[in-house]
């Protein structure tokens, strides 16, 4: 019998140690045990993976939420999953596609029409390592709606959020981030030769820049904003990833893909925190990876390429900069 004790041990050792460096890596739980109730939360992207989850997490906690997501038909059946996981009927479904600046206002002019307050957005939509693909406007897809999408949907909130204050905006960027560069030349890869992973890593960038600079802009308004790099979760976003489509990947490196990759539900816990967590409140133009502030890369803190990104921005989506309304929009050549 005792000759088994020891193999017995080891292994117990092995998977309760394997156990909680999974959970190390992963973050772990929202600590804040806040509650939301009475205020009004956009998740954009929030049909699916990370954007389901933290919609699920703020309506567990009392809020009034409102998924704004492309596909109506995943984003209505993900409302009546949420509603009947919490009970908490006040959870919408709305039509918003960010590849598309006419979608952007026609949804920020119903939310402002129909809506008292918006308490916190939560700017959560993104794709990733796509093909060379245009958004309807003719930006590149993932500089387009990761980055422009949300600038102009943010834009056109921000008088809504003012009045609703205090009130918070959370962008999910990325680690990628730091391989990322903002070239000013060519943002929407019409002279150089495409490359989708920088082009995603020049989007979270982006992100982060347009935190920071935000955040310069929206000083003694009680409206806070914050970057979030939520970890690495197993989601649809992954879907143009060699990765996420070979066999070989899956079957080898699984083991590995179950320590590192979070589930969508704790990935959710940073946007989480960020949306409810009263020891936050003030804190704004700050980058977190998972629930810890961290310092981003140099560039995402150089603040004249930030004053410059959101010049550039404003230009393309046609935001008039001097009253904050929607231009025509000034699309680049395909």
């Amino acid at each position: 019998m005792n000759r088994f004790l020891l193999p017995v041990s080891v292994v117990g050792t092995v998977v309760g140690g394997t156990v909680l460096l999974k959970d190390y890596v992963a973050g772990g739980a929202c600590p804040s045990k806040a509650t939301i109730p009475g205020k009004t939360v956009i998740v954009t992207g929030a049909n699916t993976g990370i954007g389901k989850q933290t919609a699920l997490e703020l309506a567990k906690r009392g809020g009034n939420i409102i998924l704004a997501c492309r596909d109506m038909e995943k984003c209505e059946e993900a409302a009546k999953n949420i509603r009947g996981e919490t009970l908490n009927h006040r959870v919408r479904a709305r039509h918003l596609d960010l590849a598309s600046l006419k979608s952007i206002r026609k949804f920020a002019r119903k939310i402002i029409e129909e809506e008292e307050r918006v308490d916190i957005l939560v700017n959560n939509a993104a794709v990733m390592r796509c093909p060379h693909w245009t958004t309807e406007d003719g930006f590149e897809m993932q500089f387009g709606v990761n980055h422009l999408g949300h600038f102009l949907l943010t834009n056109l909130l921000l008088d809504k959020l003012k009045a609703s204050a205090p009130s918070r905006i959370i962008n999910l960027s990325s680690l990628a981030h730091i391989a990322g560069h903002i070239d000013f030349d060519d943002l929407n890869w019409q002279k150089k030769t495409f490359d989708t992973k920088a082009a995603y890593c020049q989007s979270k960038l982006a992100v982060v820049l347009f935190t920071k600079e935000l955040s310069r802009r929206l000083q003694g308004t009680g409206v806070t904003v914050n970057a979030v790099h939520p970890g690495v979760a197993r989601t649809e976003l992954g879907r143009h990833t060699h990765m996420h489509n070979s066999t070989f990947s899956s079957a080898t490196l699984g083991p590995f893909f179950w320590l590192l990759f979070k589930s969508p539900q704790l990935a959710a816990q940073p946007s989480t925190y960020l949306a409810v967590a009263e020891e936050l409140e003030g804190v704004s133009g700050k980058y977190f990876d998972g629930l810890r502030e961290k310092t981003p890369a140099p560039e995402a803190e150089d603040e004249e390429v930030a004053r410059r990104l959101w010049a550039e921005s404003a230009h393309l989506v046609g935001l008039d900069m001097s009253c904050g309304s929607p231009g025509r929009g000034q699309s680049l050549p395909r």
